[in-house]
């Protein structure tokens, strides 16, 4: 044999084994690669999407930076721009209507005069966020109106709107003469109403907000 060859056949099994050592490393990247995308255990947990953080940080926070409302508060909040909280003390400092009414309750026929301020005089107070581009846009309007033992009521906008209703809405400070206890807040009195369901007592917290996310979010 001649060197020339020699030569040749040591240059040949150099490259073979270049050859197993790529072939080798090349299968071993590829278990790798697939173990990465495949492997729950060997893949890191994705982590949540930026705005899906935001978005459950601010659908909590309304609701925890809320401070507990006091006995006899009732607070004005939803979709306003000024929430704020009154107290029968502030609603004798207001301009005072007077209603007299007939209804029926669970205790029988009831008829009573009562003294206090409009509903729509302290709720547009708070500025309501109606939607000035459509037609009307108060009317989508709903207030819910929540008392004690969690007792909730609800009215359209345009029921304690003057302009466009006649029925004077109060939120009464007295009954017959007889102011209301402080601690006990103010009582709704909705004068063309035939029955007291919505005479809620205790009142507590009045919502405004529109009906729009309900009807355009259903199915």
């Amino acid at each position: 044999m001649t060197q020339d060859e020699d030569r040749r056949i040591r240059a040949g099994r150099a490259a073979q084994r270049v050859a197993h050592v790529c072939a080798a490393a090349a299968t071993a990247l590829l278990i790798t690669s697939c173990g990465t995308a495949d492997d729950p255990k060997g893949a890191a947990a994705p982590s949540a999407p930026a705005s899906a953080s935001a978005s459950a940080s601010a659908s909590a926070s309304p609701k925890a930076s809320l401070a507990p409302i006091k006995p006899g508060e009732v607070r004005i909040a939803g979709e306003v721009d000024k929430p704020y909280t009154i107290t029968l003390a502030d609603l004798r400092k207001l301009p005072q209507a007077e209603a007299s009414v007939e209804f029926v309750s669970a205790k029988g026929d009831q008829k009573h005069t009562y003294q206090g301020v409009l509903l729509h005089e302290v709720l547009k107070a708070a500025q309501p966020r109606f939607d000035q581009s459509k037609k009307n846009g108060q009317l989508r309007g709903v207030v819910a109106a929540t008392g004690g033992g969690d007792y909730r009521a609800v009215f359209a906008w345009a029921e304690i709107d003057p302009g466009f209703a006649k029925s004077q809405v109060l939120l009464a400070v007295s009954e017959d003469g007889t102011a209301f206890e402080d601690s006990a807040g103010p009582r709704l009195v909705v004068p063309q109403d035939t029955r007291g369901g919505r005479y809620v007592s205790e009142l507590n917290q009045l919502w405004v907000g529109t009906v729009d996310p309900v009807v355009d979010g259903a199915h």
